[in-house]
């Protein structure tokens, strides 16, 4: 069995170590509202885990997907909307976060974030529930790399921040483009039922669990 001084732990964001989902909903919202554009909610959860310059071209439609001065525009507009909703309304940790990330850190095991939101989100995100503690500077997003889940490359890149092979490395996900991303990173992947219902992900992560309290050191020494 793998040892864990071997193993790297790779965990999404929203959705896994925070849920901020209904803070998104509301900064597409804000903007959709600011440029005369509706969002359906069966939009915004097919946008879950997707980079914004991928669903406000392809699943939003609120610009050409070839006019990426407008969507980067839009992408940054909807970022400065969720950030002020968030300094007003500070995030907790999801159940299990804490517990896990201790186990995590008490068996010397390292910890890295890669989501498809900014740093500067993700920065912002981490230094609210305090889980900065943790993973310190160890994350990656959306500006570090050129293509979004489902490709691997965030994903990657975070594992190569804890110095971790892909093969060694277990990624949290709650989102079906993110399990994909996993998958194509060579990694090992668990699926929490946050956003989606078990049954959705079609067998393809390695283990389903509800919440990360659902997962032991053993169980990733399994994997």
């Amino acid at each position: 069995m793998i040892s864990t001084n071997q193993i790297g732990v790779v965990f999404d964001l929203d959705g896994v170590l925070v849920d901020s989902h209904e803070q998104h909903h509301e900064a597409f919202k804000q903007l959709g509202s600011e440029i005369g554009k509706e969002l359906t909610d069966a939009q915004f959860v097919e946008s879950f885990g997707m980079r914004n310059e991928t669903c406000i071209p392809h699943v939003f439609h609120w610009a050409d997907a070839e006019d990426h001065e407008l969507i980067a525009e839009l992408g940054d507009r909807k970022e400065v909307f969720y950030r002020e909703i968030l300094a007003q309304e500070p995030l907790a940790p999801l159940p299990g976060v804490l517990e896990f990330t201790k186990m995590l850190s008490e068996a010397g095991i390292p910890g890295s974030v890669g989501s498809s939101t900014s740093v500067l989100n993700i920065d912002m995100c981490l230094k609210s529930t305090g889980l900065d503690s943790f993973f310190g500077k160890n994350f990656t997003g959306a500006e570090d790399v050129s293509r979004g889940k489902p490709a691997p490359d965030v994903f990657l890149e975070a594992a190569r921040k804890i110095g971790k092979s892909p093969e060694n490395c277990i990624v949290i996900e709650d989102a079906h483009v993110g399990v994909e991303a996993a998958l194509a990173a060579g990694m090992k992947v668990i699926a929490v039922t946050t956003t989606h219902e078990a049954e959705t992900f079609e067998g393809k992560p390695n283990r389903i669990v509800e919440t990360l309290a659902d997962v032991t050191l053993e169980d990733l020494l399994a994997l």
